[in-house]
């Protein structure tokens, strides 16, 4: 789908290389900018393996560059004049001070897209200050809604904040190039992490503005029978989400419970003494009983799967979503028919494609390439 489109991206660890992914699956031709040893994540090992690096840069070409030298700069510049997007995840005034901010490069590329991806934006009191994906989870409001039984909020293995901000980054970039499309002129796009989270508080601000309630849809926050998470025998969990009337009484008569169909609407809530007769039930039976079951009797009834079940999950296999690549797992991103799953390019070495990418690019010559190398522009 966007063959031909081509992005620059100067971004590092999580969020940024996870939006450019997302466009690299989607067919853009993305040149990864890294530094001369490489992009930081490369060295978050986990037995000599780097995973967020190997999870985040496939079908890429990966250039070297050494942005702190005029000759960096200048090449730098030159391959934005050849392309779509450019996207940067520096501090703010990084990129000002290595003369390849926004205002900057649009006098070689007027129609530049330009993404600046941080943690609290350009220009307001915090954004100088240092701050990873917990920082923005807690500061948006997102992580006081994820608590234990005794009220305190529980800290997440997933990085919320930098995958839905790479999310939120790829679909802003997408609104540009479909402008761009339209009007011819590229734009600048200030993207902040903080930001994004904030927006998925959405209904949450409205809720609590109405109504005082600061968990969002009540019949959603796991206080009501039919909608909520559930022990089984052997010590798993299953989650019941059947909100509607025909589900639940699905699930009741299909469990042999026809009395509590009854219950739905007005008494379905944790304090009501069924609740206590629904948690006994789902014990008496194995979480593999009940993932049968609920494929059996469609009362919106599914397994909690952990990261290894569901590289063998049924659904999965059969959507395709994960997959292997000489023996490495990658996650798709990509949600077309269209798209091969053969199309996956492994992971580039820091600046594999350097040289290619000066040749075919800039029309640079082997003479000026091995010149670079020993001045350290490039390795």
């Amino acid at each position: 789908m966007l063959q031909g489109i081509r992005i620059l991206d100067f971004t590092q660890y999580l969020p940024g290389p996870f939006a450019s992914l997302r466009l690299a699956e989607y067919g853009a031709e993305v040149i990864k900018i890294e530094p001369l040893n490489g992009d930081p994540a490369k060295y978050m090992t986990i037995h000599g393996h780097s995973p967020l690096y190997t999870a985040n840069n496939r079908n890429k070409k990966s250039m070297t560059l050494n942005l702190k030298t005029d000759e960096g700069q200048r090449i730098a510049r030159q391959l934005i004049e050849q392309s779509d997007v450019v996207m940067e995840s520096f501090r703010p005034g990084v990129m000002k001070r290595l003369g390849l901010d926004y205002e900057q490069v649009k006098t070689c590329n007027e129609n530049i897209i330009y993404l600046s991806l941080t943690g609290f934006g350009q220009k307001n009191s915090m954004a100088h200050l240092g701050s990873h994906d917990l920082n923005y989870v807690a500061l948006s409001g997102t992580l006081d809604q994820l608590r234990d039984q005794h009220g305190k909020p529980v800290h997440p293995s997933i990085p919320f904040a930098d995958l839905i901000g790479g999310i939120a980054a790829s679909e802003a970039i997408l609104a540009a190039l479909v402008q761009k499309g339209e009007t011819g002129k590229g734009t600048y796009i200030d993207l902040a992490l903080s930001d994004v989270m904030v927006s998925m508080m959405n209904s949450h601000v409205m809720i609590s503005h109405l109504s005082g309630n600061k968990h969002g849809v009540p019949i959603l926050d796991g206080s009501f029978i039919h909608y909520h998470i559930y022990e089984t025998k052997d010590g798993r969990y299953m989650s019941l989400a059947a909100l509607e009337y025909k589900f639940w009484k699905n699930f009741c008569e299909a469990a042999g419970k026809p009395d509590w169909v009854r219950a739905y609407p007005d008494h379905m809530g944790i304090e009501d003494p069924l609740y206590q007769e629904v948690k006994r039930l789902f014990l008496s039976r194995t979480q593999k009983e009940w993932t049968d079951f609920g494929l059996k009797h469609d009362c919106c009834l599914f397994p909690v799967l952990d990261v290894n079940e569901i590289t063998h999950s049924s659904y999965i296999q059969e959507r395709q979503l994960i997959h292997f690549k000489d023996s490495t797992p990658f996650v798709r991103t990509f949600f077309s028919e269209n798209q091969i799953q053969g199309n996956i390019v492994p992971l580039p070495e820091p600046g594999e494609h350097t040289e290619e990418i000066l040749t075919r690019l800039l029309k640079v010559e082997r003479k000026k390439i091995d010149e670079w190398k020993k001045k350290g522009v490039i390795k």
